[in-house]
């Protein structure tokens, strides 16, 4: 499949070899934020920390068609035991081109958020 890459780069929690898999121009659509991240730098910037905030990773459920890919994980942040899905649509290259993630329920959420907040606030201020 071809998310197949994207999978085991996350499960390593290694995206840094897992760059190219990403077109340069990649969007990004944080559960966070409205505007989206754009740029395969932004990208590998939050992912990094982001799997450094995910305990217990792990993905639950898989579903690719086409150029798009579902992926469902479950996660702890904390105390906090979350649910989410990645969705990923593919060029025509097979790199991603586009990336959503969406996390429930908000408590996950907001743990995210806060945890991602402290760490790219103290790796910007540097």
């Amino acid at each position: 499949m071809k998310s197949d890459g994207f999978r085991a780069a996350a499960e390593a929690k290694d995206f840094e070899s897992g760059r190219e898999l990403f077109a340069e121009d990649v969007v990004f659509r944080s559960p966070f934020v409205h505007t989206p991240y754009e740029g395969v730098d932004a990208l590998g910037f939050l992912l990094g920390h982001v799997v450094q905030v995910f305990e217990n990773f792990r993905y639950v459920a898989h579903v690719e068609a086409g150029d798009v890919a579902v992926l469902q994980f479950e996660a702890n942040v904390g105390d906090k035991e979350l649910q989410g899905v990645d969705i990923l649509k593919f060029d025509d290259e097979d790199k991603i081109s586009e990336m959503t993630v969406m996390i429930r329920p908000a408590s996950g959420l907001e743990a995210v958020g806060g945890e991602m907040g402290r760490r790219i606030e103290a790796a910007t201020a540097s």
